[in-house]
């Protein structure tokens, strides 16, 4: 499956230093957050990037390239650093969450169970579903023309390009098998991208010692 995920060129064309490390995980047994997950919390808040860290900031550009304002939406990381405490949603979310704070690296985790077709990162058309939660009720959202989004054969996935996850494919407890992508901008390393990978992929060897992971690079080159 991760072979055949893309990253359109123009999104590229925004950002030609982006790239992005795909990992499918596969026999994920997830479950609710454990004192092991809390400490893992803990000790990354404590280390956790500045808000004003140029990792953060390169982020903060690129949505003003596709005309978006980072201070009214997010990127992901640039919330999650102003989010303290860190909060505790699940065994494998709280890990990329963990990872995400301590290496200013925005990290996205998609249920493949119900996920349809391919991953791809392209500038909407608008016209793109966008599955919400609304007033307590399923509703459907669209991306802005030229937005940049992650997106299924179904409709999109994550507006803003890591801003807001769709509601159907938000990792739960009973997520088995999973999608990450660890998304890199200047003046993050290639080398710390790929170290945050590992870090990744050891704690959910914790969760699950015989899990299964597959990864690639996609972007920059």
């Amino acid at each position: 499956m991760i072979e055949e995920i893309w990253v359109d060129p123009a999104v590229s064309a925004l950002r030609p230093d982006f790239a992005v490390l795909v990992m499918g995980v596969y026999g994920l047994r997830n479950g609710a957050t454990d004192d092991r997950s809390r400490s893992r919390l803990a000790e990354a808040a404590e280390k956790a990037v500045a808000v004003d860290d140029p990792k953060v900031e390169a982020w903060r550009d690129a949505y003003r390239a596709f005309g978006a304002k980072p201070q009214r939406t997010r990127p992901s990381v640039d919330a999650l650093v102003r989010r303290m405490p860190l909060p505790e949603i699940n065994l494998v979310v709280d890990a990329y969450n963990a990872i995400s704070v301590r290496h200013g690296l925005p990290i996205g985790g998609e249920d493949l169970g119900h996920y349809e077709g391919t991953a791809r990162l392209i500038r909407a058309s608008g016209d793109e579903s966008f599955e919400v939660v609304e007033k307590g009720e399923p509703a459907i959202d669209h991306p802005e023309i030229g937005e940049v989004v992650w997106r299924d054969d179904r409709g999109a996935t994550c507006r803003r390009w890591n801003w807001r996850q769709c509601v159907r494919t938000r990792i739960t407890e009973e997520t088995t098998d999973a999608l990450f992508l660890l998304e890199r901008l200047a003046p993050m390393s290639m080398e710390e991208l790929d170290a945050a990978g590992k870090e990744l992929v050891k704690m959910l060897e914790e969760i699950t010692p015989e899990v299964r992971v597959e990864s690639r690079l996609v972007g920059h080159g």
